[in-house]
């Protein structure tokens, strides 16, 4: 399967800039050129509604529809942003959140978790639950129904989001989900799958960049809190969306944790995009394909939470 051509146009533009890769960088320049590039690649946000909110220490935003009254009460999905525990912000998925809310017509909380190396596991999956816990707290202050929740994330923020999932399943009185949506997840800081070997060439996201990001932020990688697809049981998760792309390093292990879900009894869609590479979704100004993926996300969210 052939790259999808928008998406070499950008790895050919990339090439030409000469950049270092992210994992040569110190972590302040990495970040910054990730700030960059995603202000470059992302669509301008359609209209929507946004406040910053405190989540029990744990800043985040809210989104609404911009035809939601202030006093409805929504359905909500929890975002999780990528960038390897290590990069990334809420102005990276500022566009992706709107759009989930304006198209699922639901609320999107996004998540500012802490970050490694300043703030090594646990403390990024920790705030994950301080903010669905939050969430479920301050339902009727932030205009949320606490019984329709869903909580997913890109790359890393899958990881957290599917790590969240079973610490909630295996806990006494913790929220309910309706969903988890898996994009491009990291379930196996192990690293051992044979899509590590698909040439640098051919995705944003390298082997080198993954070694970088699990340094900074893990330590035990067999402890299934940082690689999921360890846990000892996947049954009675939460209903799963999972994306893979065929040009990523993590295809394999995506692929992997759909299998052990569905072995579980779980209810998974799996989505492939085998012409992608890891991150597509949130370069739509770029990959035109990555429109038509976000409307499938938010039209799983909305039958989800109805």
């Amino acid at each position: 399967m052939a790259l999808d051509p928008d998406a070499r146009r950008l790895l050919d533009m990339a090439a030409s800039m000469g950049a270092p890769p992210l994992d040569t960088m110190p972590v302040a320049e990495a970040r910054a050129a990730v700030q960059a590039m995603a202000a470059m690649l992302q669509p301008p946000p359609v209209p929507h509604r946004m406040r910053a909110i405190d989540l029990g220490g744990v800043p985040a935003r809210l989104y609404r529809p911009v035809e939601a009254e202030d006093a409805a009460i929504l359905p909500a999905y929890i975002h999780l942003h990528g960038g390897g525990w290590v990069l990334g912000d809420l102005d990276g998925c500022h566009s992706f959140c709107a759009e989930i809310a304006a198209t699922a017509g639901i609320a999107v909380v996004a998540v500012d978790y802490r970050l490694a190396p300043e703030h090594p596991f646990p403390a990024g999956l920790e705030d994950s639950l301080m903010a669905v816990r939050q969430v479920v707290e301050q339902a009727a202050r932030l205009g949320i129904d606490p019984t329709r929740l869903s909580i997913g994330g890109d790359s890393a923020g899958g990881n957290l989001a599917a790590s969240t999932c079973l610490i909630l399943r295996d806990g006494d009185g913790e929220p309910v989900l309706r969903a988890q949506m898996l994009l491009y997840p990291v379930t196996d800081l192990r690293m051992q799958t044979a899509s590590y070997a698909i040439p640098d060439a051919d995705g944003l996201l390298t082997a080198g960049m993954m070694r970088w990001f699990r340094d900074l932020y893990a330590g035990d990688v067999m402890d299934w809190r940082v690689s999921p697809l360890l846990a000892a049981s996947h049954a009675g998760l939460p209903p799963a969306y999972i994306i893979t792309c065929g040009f990523d390093p993590l295809r394999d292990e995506g692929r992997a944790y759909a299998a052990a879900l569905a072995q579980a009894g779980g209810s998974v869609t799996h989505v492939p995009y085998p012409n992608q590479f890891h991150g597509f979704l949130f370069m739509g100004a770029a990959i035109a394909a990555a429109g038509t993926a976000i409307a499938d996300v938010a039209g799983y969210l909305r039958n989800a939470l109805r």
